[in-house]
């Protein structure tokens, strides 16, 4: 039996998928006028820039899809152009959310519609791109990694968790806080 090498990233969704949740969320209450804590986007833009996007999808883009070039999967005209092309996507998202949030955070409310354009396409892209990875992607990983080449990713994992040890611990955290605060 060949070692699981896409369990770890499988996992990391399920808290990307909270902190979506919660954007989701506090999105409508501000559409809802109930909400207006600009500091809450900011630490999502937080979040996913140090977990999702250097955490997360460094692993991704250094070890999985590097593995998988290596081992036969086209890097043009491929899932793996699709999933960066979605990732590069989502950081456009995130700069945007983070720069009206910003301005909301100073007291200019013209743009808090650009806040929850670029909120609400961050989580709408990545629910989608996280079910792509979660049921297609990483299924074909795990079918066409030859298991020679798999102690060496999760070794690159370690390496990459060893980097930054309290990150996903600091940031699990945070989800489960604002989670609290929005079932209040």
């Amino acid at each position: 039996m060949k070692t699981d090498v896409t369990q770890v990233m499988v996992e990391e969704h399920r808290l990307i998928l909270r902190m979506i949740a919660l954007v989701e969320q506090n999105t409508a209450r501000v559409e809802r006028g109930e909400f207006r804590d600009w500091r809450f986007f900011l630490d999502a833009v937080d979040f996913i820039r140090e977990y999702a996007d250097r955490f997360h999808h460094a692993k991704e883009e250094d070890v999985l899809f590097t593995a998988l070039v290596k081992n036969g999967m086209p890097e043009k005209q491929s899932p793996i152009e699709a999933m960066l092309m979605e990732h590069d996507a989502g950081r456009a998202h995130v700069r945007g959310m983070e720069a009206a949030a910003r301005r909301a955070l100073e007291g200019d409310e013209s743009e808090i519609p650009a806040l929850l354009e670029h909120a609400r396409g961050y989580a709408e892209l990545l629910r989608g791109h996280i079910d792509k990875e979660d049921t297609i992607l990483y299924p074909l990983s795990e079918r066409v990694l030859p298991q020679d080449v798999r102690p060496a990713m999760l070794e690159a994992y370690r390496a990459a968790e060893a980097r930054a040890p309290e990150l996903a611990e600091t940031y699990r955290r945070m989800v489960e806080r604002y989670e609290k605060e929005t079932t209040r």
